[in-house]
């Protein structure tokens, strides 16, 4: 690391034996990480410490300028070979940058993250293979309920909507990067897209009917309103009415901007005008 050696010599010239680092991001753990690999130590890495890692191997310099096969090069292999092509992985990863900010951020390793999650969701159904939450529409085979299942669940294709419910976990700014990064793809129906912006606001409003106990509680519920109401898509039809009544309720309840409600009921305006 060009950066502990730096200290440690600065230290040394002064005839002290401590080196003391404040501000490493990821703390003691991810140094823990790094002054392993320095040791030639077995290091175990996984969607919860890898952005810790990688920020704090960048805070150390431990990169190939330094020393070939270095840290920082390793960690780069282990994200784009193993955890960016994961699907549940992706998701987790981009959940942990916030606390690494703002080096996540300058690292792009959000973007990185963001591009890996919209890519997948993007991707033509019939080669989805991986794990995902889907419960909004249970198979009656699944459930026991169909009085001709024969025991055997049949192959099913993938719906195109399959990945909504992930992504309910993100938080709105990591939540709204996602979706507009789907959107620029520009091969997600703005029917699906529809479909992810009201079952996320279903997850995030549950508690606001029993009002924000908080202000902070306030200004996050009106971040997210308007946030969905952004990332509405502009095309006529694809999302229904009903939604989109609760919605401006709900854009009336945490105090949105004239300018955002005005976009709603103008929403609704063409909605009933279709009707």
């Amino acid at each position: 690391s060009s950066q502990l050696q730096q200290l440690v010599g600065g230290e040394t010239e002064q005839g002290t034996s401590e080196v003391t680092i404040t501000d490493l991001p990821g703390g003691p753990a991810a140094f823990e990480i790094c002054a392993k690999f320095c040791y030639g130590m077995v290091v175990t890495l996984n969607a919860h410490n890898v952005i810790a890692a990688r920020c704090a191997a960048e805070y150390l310099g431990m990169h190939e300028t330094v020393e070939k096969g270095n840290l920082v090069y390793k960690i780069d292999v282990f994200l784009n070979s193993c955890i960016f092509r994961s699907w549940k992985d992706s998701i987790i990863v981009l959940q942990t940058t916030k606390s690494m900010l703002p080096w996540s951020e300058d690292l792009k390793l959000i973007s990185q993250c963001v591009d890996s999650i919209a890519s997948k969701a993007s991707v033509d159904t019939s080669i989805v293979d991986w794990s995902y939450s889907y419960n909004r529409r249970k198979l009656a085979e699944e459930t026991g309920t169909d009085p001709n299942w024969n025991g055997v669940i049949t192959y099913k294709v993938v719906p195109r909507d399959w990945w909504v419910e992930d992504l309910c976990e993100l938080e709105i700014d990591l939540y709204k990067r996602v979706i507009v990064s789907i959107k620029d793809k520009d091969i997600m129906s703005s029917e699906v897209i529809g479909e992810a912006l009201k079952a996320y606001a279903r997850g995030q409003f549950a508690g606001l009917i029993k009002g924000a106990s908080h202000y902070s509680d306030l200004i996050n519920y009106r971040s997210t309103v308007d946030a969905i109401i952004w990332l509405l898509p502009a095309e006529k039809g694809c999302i229904s009415c009903s939604f989109l009544l609760k919605l401006l309720k709900a854009a009336i309840l945490v105090g949105s901007s004239d300018v955002a409600k005005k976009e709603l009921m103008k929403k609704i305006g063409q909605q009933l005008e279709q009707g």
